[in-house]
């Protein structure tokens, strides 16, 4: 490899270098760069890594929109040999059309040329190959987390602003019709001050994120190791870390990118707090011992609120298991007047204060009037499978590279959800309270920068 993964992304960051993310080292003339397109121009799409989540989630909703918004799928790039066949044949049967095959990114840019794409690959590629997209002068799509470290997490930010593309992050809440409600709900005043929140995600699933049979498959020759591993130190070849990423760090957080990212992003989104004050978390590898490196049980406590007024905020509770499904995902938001439930889609008085408990304080009772909000589940094993939020989420987007709005999910909104991953992540390495350094933008353990 012979580059140091800061010295990469110092690449990765100049945009006028116009350099390909994953070689670093030849200038990238995309077929695609500086096409102009006028309002009735069909866009040509890429999909970039041919995932489960993509074939299931996120290229049904597309297809069923493309007609009405005039878009296309004319290539898929991945490094599995596989993987690309797969993604060939599955758009011809849905569509009728042969798309090309690119074997690396540089492949799709450069040869295919496309205006926009769609990312689902590993979590800790996600910012990168935003990264490669917007330089290549498309709008992107592209899965959540949206940054593994910090370094990776400014150089997208920065490649974005710069490109002027537009950027729209899976974050599929934000499309929902419940969590748009709760939102404006919480905005309007009428809940009050949120004084607690508390988030879960349990899962009882001995298999989650485990790909044995596509593992025993699998061979080094039929992809291309280094560029997967792009600014990631090199190692040997590793099937698992290849195709069960998620259990591995560096190539993934687990819980925090994978589960937490999402129900933090509301916090954000309700609040308009851009990140965590502190965080404090621990956890371990209680049950699957199955040679991950993530954990598969998880809490974090992180503190939100004003950065200048320490006296004002909140706690968020955020508990994860992998081993007891008991509870489910669950979503409660607290205030003195009751409890806004995104699990039942309710706010009640309940845990309010009461009549009683005021009068002895000379306090008048705070109690909230229970109103419904729009009902949309999100089941706890949803890993796959097209979903109203997501479907929604991904119209949205195409919407927007017509118009060129801000997406409901922009690239601001994956900054910031990254934050929060990386605090947690840190906190659970390190075992130390976490803080934000504003001015630098680095995650502090205890004095020190997290050195992810």
């Amino acid at each position: 490899m012979g580059i140091s993964r800061r010295d990469f992304v110092k690449i990765a960051a100049v945009a006028s270098a116009g350099l390909s993310v994953n070689s670093a080292s030849r200038g990238l003339k995309a077929a695609s760069l500086g096409r102009i397109r006028g309002a009735n121009d069909r866009v040509r799409v890429g999909i970039v890594g041919f995932s489960d989540r993509c074939k299931s989630s996120l290229i049904p909703p597309f297809l069923q929109y493309a007609p009405e918004l005039n878009f296309e799928i004319v290539g898929i790039s991945d490094l599995w040999s596989r993987r690309r066949e797969e993604g060939i044949a599955f758009l011809k049967g849905k569509t009728g059309q042969a798309v090309a095959a690119a074997r690396n990114n540089e492949e799709l840019y450069e040869r295919v040329g496309v205006d926009a794409v769609i990312i689902s690959t590993a979590d800790f590629q996600h910012a990168l190959h935003a990264v490669e997209a917007v330089k290549a002068g498309c709008d992107v799509y592209v899965e959540k987390p949206f940054a593994e470290t910090m370094e990776d997490n400014r150089a997208a930010l920065k490649a974005v602003r710069e490109s002027g593309r537009i950027v729209q992050v899976g974050s599929q809440r934000r499309s929902g019709a419940n969590y748009t409600a709760a939102c404006e709900f919480i905005k309007s005043g009428k809940f009050g001050p949120i004084t607690m929140v508390e988030m879960s995600w349990n899962v009882n699933q001995p298999g989650r994120w485990r790909r044995p049979a596509l593992v025993a498959a699998i061979k080094e020759e039929d992809t291309d190791w280094r560029r997967y591993l792009m600014n990631r130190p090199f190692e040997p070849w590793d099937p698992r870390k290849y195709l069960e990423y998620r259990l591995f760090w560096p190539y993934s957080s687990g819980i925090p990118g994978q589960w937490m990212c999402h129900q933090i992003d509301t916090v954000h989104w309700f609040t308009d707090l851009p990140h965590p004050r502190s965080v404090a978390a621990n956890g371990g590898i209680y049950v699957w011992k199955d040679g991950r490196q993530n954990a598969d049980t998880m809490t974090a406590v992180l503190d939100y609120g004003p950065l200048d007024d320490p006296q004002t905020g909140f706690q968020v509770v955020y508990s994860s298991r992998m081993h007891n499904s008991a509870g489910g995902v669950k979503e409660y938001y607290f205030s003195n007047g009751g409890k806004l439930d995104l699990d039942k889609n309710i706010v009640t008085p309940e845990g309010g204060l009461t009549q009683g408990s005021a009068a002895e304080m000379g306090m008048k009772a705070n109690l909230l009037e229970r109103y419904e909000l729009p009902t949309e589940k999100v089941e706890t094993a949803a890993n796959t499978g097209a979903d109203p939020m997501t479907s929604s989420h991904v119209r949205n987007w195409m919407e927007r590279v017509r118009d060129r709005k801000t997406p409901r999910a922009d690239v601001v909104a994956g900054y910031r959800h990254a934050i929060a991953v990386i605090m947690t992540t840190a906190a659970l390495h390190t075992g130390q309270r976490v803080t934000f350094d504003e001015a630098r933008q680095e995650v502090m353990a205890g004095d020190k920068v997290f050195q992810s």
